[in-house]
């Protein structure tokens, strides 16, 4: 499918949720955090285009997972949506949720955590996405990786926290939704896939409805126990032992267009529902 990036500066502003900033957690908070035991292991994905399983390394990357969960848990994941889409690269979301007969909310954050560079961006793993320039600044958002991209992110600022990773059928759902065309919402959006819109609606400023997004109806639980893997092997980030911190920022580099796999400091996503006339 041919995909299109068409800009579009025809929304109005309106109220949303602004989330707090999340400040990197201190030292004893850390600790305990490691100390907690992971709450699951597999969750599932209920999305527009399907469902599918995704499967947690606990063991290894403890904070991460807990808190993911901690955002599974809290319901910050459902009514979410997926708000960015790179073909052949990544697709992405935990940022933003928007529920039918409402406007786009953030979803609010709690504090950065500390990263966790243990696997590799392999294809059908997620990581958590993060600001540019700062390794420890993941909160909610992530990102599911649509092909190996660890030359990439393995060491990019840091090192992205692969965390988790779905198998064959949950990567072609993850394609699907890759594979949906794409626009960019003024200063808000670069990449956000929709469903049946097209470019035609873009020219003649068509509003965006709840419809028309990818959405993440909820993430729920599915497995309890501690560490599911069973015989499987996720591969080990062997390049981030050749990191090195650029001495004039805190830990990392934006590289680019990968700044925005942390979209946290956006104040708007220049979206509206637009009203149905009664019939």
């Amino acid at each position: 499918m041919i995909k299109y990036l068409a800009s579009i500066s025809l929304f109005p502003k309106y109220k949303t949720t602004i989330a707090r900033n999340g400040k990197l957690a201190c030292a004893s908070a850390l600790l305990s955090l490691c100390a907690l035991q992971a709450q699951a292991t597999t969750v599932q994905f209920q999305t527009s285009l399907g469902d599918f399983e995704v499967n947690l390394y606990d063991e290894h990357t403890p904070i991460t997972v807990e808190n993911f969960l901690a955002y599974v848990n809290a319901g910050s994941y459902t009514d979410s949506i997926i708000h960015r889409s790179v073909d052949n690269f990544i697709v992405q979301g935990g940022g933003y949720t928007w529920e039918q007969d409402e406007n786009p909310a953030r979803i609010e954050t709690n504090p950065a955590i500390l990263n966790e560079p243990v696997y590799s961006n392999v294809a059908g793993t997620i990581a958590m996405a993060k600001t540019g320039n700062n390794v420890n600044s993941a909160t909610s958002q992530w990102f599911f990786n649509l092909k190996d991209n660890g030359a990439n992110l393995d060491i990019q600022n840091g090192g992205f926290t692969v965390f988790g990773h779905t198998d064959a059928a949950g990567l072609a759902i993850l394609e699907s939704i890759s594979d949906l065309p794409v626009y960019s919402f003024q200063n808000s959006f670069e990449s956000m896939p929709l469903m049946d819109y097209t470019t035609d609606d873009a020219n003649n400023q068509v509003p965006v409805e709840y419809e028309h997004a990818v959405k993440i109806y909820a993430i729920t639980i599915l497995d309890a126990t501690v560490d599911t893997l069973g015989n499987e092997t996720p591969v080990e980030n062997d390049r981030i032992d050749s990191y090195e911190p650029p001495s004039n920022s805190n830990g990392g580099s934006g590289g680019g267009s990968l700044t925005l796999l942390g979209l946290l400091g956006l104040t708007c996503l220049g979206l509206v529902r637009r009203k149905r006339t009664p019939r």
